[in-house]
């Protein structure tokens, strides 16, 4: 909506610029044809020195709103090549590469994703969730709203929200499960400073995944966080979770 109120604005800037540049050129040639018609009388009155001043600076405004003019085309042709005509041609060629087979879960996809590069967030996450829906096994999806959420709307909270709501209403494959989990311990520990919340998902990673890459990662991390955590503290962590209640927090 932004985008467009700004062609609009930039449309009638264009349009006043040209109108004074026409107008002055009109006056500058009603002026030349007096100048003319003084020099043919050999200007009795003395009246040629003030009009061809006037003249000289009437020029020099044209010029100025010719410049003016210029720079809105430039800003008005601009806006629309990067705010309209890329995203658009951006999604055509994504839409000839993946053929004529094409999903509409993909069409979702590039529909979000065009939306992001606009700036509409609120509209992408719909457009992501629409996704998401028509394909229950897609984490992407998910994973491009969280970034949003954290990044572009600087909610990290709303993305931990997002995570525990994907990690509940989904049976995820063991791969998925654990990458939401460990994606859930960066929240925590370097959007939120939870540290406490950030070890129990770790640990919940190593006990749910032993011998995955996952549990591999999240023992690094727990290694680096200094601090292994304890099977208690995790068995803690999930009673609060599943009663509603929020992780406790140290001080």
């Amino acid at each position: 909506m932004m985008k467009w109120i700004m062609y609009v604005v930039l449309a009638v800037l264009v349009v006043g610029a040209w109108k004074m540049y026409e107008k002055k050129g009109k006056t500058m040639e009603d002026l030349k044809t007096q100048i003319a018609q003084v020099q043919a009388k050999d200007d009795p009155e003395g009246l040629l020195p003030n009009m061809k001043s006037k003249l000289g600076s009437m020029e020099g405004e044209r010029t100025f709103n010719g410049i003016l003019m210029t720079f809105l085309i430039t800003a008005l042709v601009g806006g629309v090549f990067v705010l309209t005509i890329v995203p658009l041609f951006a999604q055509q060629v994504s839409m000839g590469m993946t053929g004529s087979g094409a999903t509409v879960e993909d069409d979702g996809m590039r529909k979000a994703r065009s939306l992001v590069a606009q700036g509409d967030y609120a509209g992408a996450m719909v457009a992501f969730r629409q996704s998401a829906a028509a394909d229950p096994t897609n984490r992407i999806p998910w994973m491009e709203i969280v970034k949003i959420q954290k990044d572009q709307m600087a909610v990290p909270a709303a993305a931990v929200q997002t995570l525990h709501h994907v990690l509940e209403s989904h049976r995820w494959p063991a791969d998925d499960a654990a990458y939401f989990l460990n994606r859930l311990a960066d929240l925590y520990q370097d959007s939120l400073g939870d540290h406490e919340s950030a070890v129990a998902m770790l640990n919940q990673v190593v006990g749910e995944f032993p011998g995955t890459r996952h549990a591999a990662l999240a023992k690094q991390k727990l290694l680096d966080l200094g601090n292994a955590g304890t099977a208690q503290e995790e068995a803690e962590y999930l009673a609060r979770m599943k009663q509603g209640r929020p992780p406790n927090r140290k001080a």
